[in-house]
């Protein structure tokens, strides 16, 4: 796959990513519990990508059990056990700590694809992901706010930012992107009926807010990122590919600021300026790499 094209599916997916945040307070407002939140994203994703691809590609439904593992590990631990990981997390810390933890995730994804996958360890990649996370840091308030946190809180959080680092790798070098995809929210949404509480489920989808937050929560923030994102793997390296994500927290805030009438802040300008120079960083370093393999 062209290189641009992969980088251009790795920003749309943290661009749809960006809009989680949007969709939870719809959610919230119509009195959805965080375990309802958990089933209604995974199995309403499991059954939207069990329409579309039994419509269209149906070559996704096979797969060798022998790689079963791999889809466990990633719907369970990748997908399930972050979203159950972080909303504990919550519990436990002031919100701009555990949106920090969280984007602590590419810091790990770089650091195992140097030392499982050993993919370089650049300067520029570094470099890129320093800035990303200062810039995380400055959008999710933690200079201009109360901190709270306890230690085993802060483990919750790096543990959802480990789990992130499970996702795709192993399944993208037996199967296509697609594939990976329908196997690992079958297994999600499969596990999230566990958490499920129908009878306060129904009262929700009664009200505006719960049918706008569904769709949204399950097409906008998951359906779609997980296909650019998997399809943007396909052509850029698991670490690159994790900080260029960190555009996710830039999207949430402006959706924030335009929707919701949130402030504006000079943290927050400052902190969107770092994030997209990170990004840059990786364009440039990785046009420096393409240069270097022509000649």
């Amino acid at each position: 796959m062209n290189k641009t094209i992969s980088y251009i599916y790795v920003i749309l997916s943290a661009v749809c990513w960006g809009f989680i945040g949007f969709s939870n307070r719809l959610l919230t407002e119509a009195g959805m519990t965080l375990g309802n939140r958990v089933f209604v994203r995974n199995f309403g994703t499991l059954l939207v990508l069990t329409v579309v691809f039994a419509l269209f590609h149906r070559q996704v439904f096979r797969i060798r059990l022998k790689h079963l593992p791999i889809f466990l590990g990633s719907g369970l631990i990748s997908i399930l056990l972050l979203s159950v990981v972080y909303f504990q997390c919550q519990t436990m810390c002031s919100l701009s700590v555990v949106a920090v933890l969280l984007y602590l995730a590419p810091s790990f994804v770089v650091l195992a694809s140097a030392v499982l996958w050993k993919t370089p360890l650049t300067k520029g990649k570094i470099a890129a992901l320093c800035v990303s996370l200062l810039g995380c840091v400055m959008v999710s308030g933690i200079f201009g706010g109360d901190m709270t946190a306890s230690w085993a809180g802060i483990g919750l959080g790096g543990g959802s930012g480990m789990s992130y680092t499970v996702f795709s790798h192993y399944g993208l070098a037996h199967y296509e992107s697609y594939t990976m995809i329908y196997w690992t929210f079958l297994v999600a949404g499969l596990g999230s009926v566990f958490f499920a509480d129908i009878p306060a489920l129904l009262p929700v989808f009664r009200q505006p807010q719960g049918i706008i937050g569904g769709i949204c929560v399950v097409v906008v923030a998951t359906v779609l990122p997980y296909i650019f994102y998997t399809k943007g793997l396909e052509g850029v390296e698991s670490g690159r590919a994790s900080i260029i994500t960190n555009i996710e927290p830039v999207v949430e805030t402006l959706v924030g600021i335009t929707v919701f009438h949130e402030a504006l802040t000079v943290w927050t300008v400052l902190g969107v300026g770092c994030v997209i120079g990170c990004v840059a960083l990786l364009a440039r370093e990785g046009r420096h790499e393409r240069e270097a393999a022509a000649e």
